[in-house]
């Protein structure tokens, strides 16, 4: 799986080819989509993207965990983390992609 990975950059630089944007718009276009993301899952808002998947934020209580090193055990603070679920067509395309690259080989 030693594939480039995608960037901000690489993302306004699609905008600018597909949409036919100037580059500084799609820059400022891709940070507003991303920006308005982020807000809303710091909000605690659910974000879905329709045949893409969707964000939430998931709480953590507090637990023991173990300092891997010493062995000692170690309280994890409760903490809200980030989830991804893909929706079903992304994980068919992702899967037919995979079928693709197998055949090619």
């Amino acid at each position: 799986m030693g594939g480039k990975t995608l960037t901000r950059a690489d993302l306004a630089e699609a905008v600018v080819r597909k949409v036919g944007l100037p580059r500084n718009e799609s820059q400022d276009l891709v940070e507003l989509v991303l920006g308005e993301i982020s807000a809303s899952l710091a909000r605690g808002e659910p974000v879905k993207l329709s045949s893409f998947g969707s964000f939430g934020i998931r709480q953590k209580g507090e637990r023991m965990g173990r300092n891997p090193k010493t062995g000692d055990e170690v309280p994890i603070t409760p903490r809200r983390v980030l989830v991804f679920r893909p929706s079903n067509i992304m994980k068919e395309r992702i899967n037919q992609g995979l079928i693709r690259r197998k055949a090619a080989e």
